[in-house]
């Protein structure tokens, strides 16, 4: 069998919903272990989140996949001292309590630094770890309002739209696997670990570009353009003749120029302003009507298939019975059939990236709360009389 690429790394994961634990699930579908603590009473709420089959939360399956599952309270002195047990053979924690929790219950840290000096703490929060606004409970849904993104999101005449994913939770986990594997690297330099803090705001704030330096430098800001972009044109979505939708984009001038000539609009080439990205999106109402009538008087296949051979960029607006049954993302492995004792089979996303020697993989999906408590801490020499009297107490 082929070697994972982070085999032999520890991760004990002690957070909820959805950031630190898609970041612990990317870390896990290379090979890490990940070992995800819950409290005993109180489970991730990720597991009631989205839909569900019989009672069983369909999201917690994949953010949970590959991961071992146990309970424990942190916040009781015995829990804090089984956390520490478990910490000395880690090699990364992962946590998103509010900052300050995991001080005031003797985690801090201080503490764990020295219980393994190798350690990495990566911390996600909604504010960071420190600044005025630190202490507030944080959201994906609050950083995508803080970050531009849902000023930047909508039509120019509409209200601010937020997005109807865990966007900012999203690139916040990617950011934290990302800069995970940062620390361990510099580990194997300096033998020493280091805290990780990633907030929701900030990796969003970089994926939405220049907008700040933008505004520092021209005094401009960005508007709402819907389905528009203020940067090229053509770039919509279109309705066909059998009421189907595609989207169009022409970032390139050489692909705005294949366009425009398949509509019968070869005569904007020559026009001064067709020449840049800018200069297109000033005359977007006359490029988006030529693109829009061409496509509206003909069916979905036959303007993908027009564009396919004009070498033009397009795609059609799928929705998920149009993803399982795509003949390319089926080639490609983009979804993977796992058996789960739960449900049955579950269909799921695959991993993100392919690695063509060391590729990774799902060993199976989320489990029952608490299904490995006993293998987890018997594995750091906590007997079976001592876990019954951890249980008994509520903590684990």
């Amino acid at each position: 069998m082929t070697a994972k690429p982070l085999a032999g790394i520890r991760v004990v994961e002690t957070a909820t919903l959805f950031a630190a634990p898609f970041a612990g699930m990317l870390l896990g579908d290379y090979g890490a272990e990940v070992i995800k603590l819950e409290h005993p009473a109180r489970p991730d709420p990720a597991r009631g989140h989205g839909p569900s089959k019989d009672g069983v939360g369909l999201w917690f399956k994949t953010l949970a996949r590959n991961k071992r599952l146990a309970t424990l309270d942190l916040s009781r002195p015995a829990g804090a001292e089984l956390f520490l047990r478990l910490v000395r053979d880690a090699d990364v924690v992962l946590e998103n309590f509010r900052p300050g929790t995991l001080e005031r219950w003797g985690l801090g840290w201080e503490e764990l630094s020295a219980a393994n000096p190798g350690l990495v703490l990566a911390r996600v929060t909604g504010f960071g770890q420190s600044g005025p606004y630190a202490a507030r409970p944080g959201f994906g849904t609050l950083a995508e309002a803080m970050s531009g993104f849902a000023a930047l999101n909508g039509e120019p005449d509409g209200p601010p739209l937020l997005p109807p994913l865990a966007l900012a939770d999203g690139v916040a986990g990617l950011a934290t696997a990302f800069a995970v594997l940062a620390a361990l690297r510099a580990r194997e330099t300096t033998g020493r670990g280091q805290v990780v803090d990633t907030s929701l705001v900030e990796p969003l704030l970089a994926l939405l570009g220049p907008q700040v330096t933008a505004y520092a430098l021209l005094g401009e800001l960005e508007p709402r353009s819907g389905n528009r972009s203020s940067h090229n044109a053509p770039r919509n979505v279109y309705r066909t003749a059998d009421g189907a939708w595609v989207a169009v984009s022409a970032s390139a001038t050489s692909i705005a120029e294949r366009v425009v000539r398949l509509v019968g609009r070869a005569d904007l080439v020559d026009e001064p302003w067709f020449a840049t990205g800018r200069g297109r999106a000033a005359h977007v109402d006359e490029v988006d009507e030529a693109v829009a009538s061409w496509i509206a008087a003909r069916s979905r296949d036959e303007v993908l298939d027009a564009f396919e051979r004009a070498e033009a960029a397009i795609a059609p607006i799928y929705d998920a019975r149009d993803l399982v049954a795509d003949p390319h993302l089926a080639a490609i492995g983009a979804f993977r059939t796992v058996e789960d004792a739960e449900l049955g089979p579950l269909v799921m996303t695959d991993l993100v990236s392919r690695l063509s020697e060391t590729p990774g993989g799902i060993e199976h999906p989320g489990g029952a709360h608490g299904q490995d408590t006993d293998a987890v801490f018997g594995a750091v020499g906590v007997g079976s009389d001592e876990l019954a009297r951890l249980r008994q107490d509520g903590v684990v």
